[in-house]
């Protein structure tokens, strides 16, 4: 994780954000908010506000990095604290509305220390022995006995 944003209190639920977490999930950042411009959703203007957030605190927190070499490596969205208000029903009563918050976090990494970490990860293989050759044959059929039918003998009149 090279830089992380949170945005939090957001006045739009965390379903309709999660609908275009896939959509920029791994791309870069800036490709990402060229999709998200290009998206009709509501939660989308919030995202973009955010990655440009990611995209400042990665340049702050590391002089020099390159923006190209930037992905989202992760991107959640989670339920912040459900405001309550009621509205006027049948019959005199009340029925309860729920406005739900939400709380979507970005984090960024970098593409050439992710993958230099996973060769270091990576330990040469010894060489397998090779496996058994498999019988090619047919397999063979289990015998069925044939079922006859026995003669019907007609009822009534003859």
């Amino acid at each position: 994780m090279l830089s992380r944003s949170i945005l939090k209190y957001i006045r739009i639920t965390p379903r309709k954000f999660r609908l275009i977490i896939p959509l920029v999930k791994g791309r870069n950042p800036e490709e990402a908010i060229a999709i998200l411009m290009a998206t009709k959703k509501g939660a989308s203007k919030y995202a973009i506000e955010l990655l440009k957030s990611a995209i400042a605190n990665a340049k702050r927190k590391q002089q020099g990095v390159d923006i190209s070499t930037l992905y989202i490596s992760r991107m959640v969205a989670d339920c912040g604290p459900t405001l309550k208000r009621f509205r006027a029903a049948s019959m005199g009563r009340a029925s309860m509305i729920k406005k739900r918050t939400s709380h979507l976090t970005v984090e960024l990494d970098q593409k050439a220390v992710v993958e230099k970490q996973k060769a270091d990860s990576r330990k040469p293989k010894a060489k397998e022995a090779p496996k058994a050759e498999k019988n090619t044959a047919a397999p063979k059929k289990h015998k069925t006995k044939e079922h006859t039918k026995p003669e019907t003998v007609k009822k009534g009149k003859e």
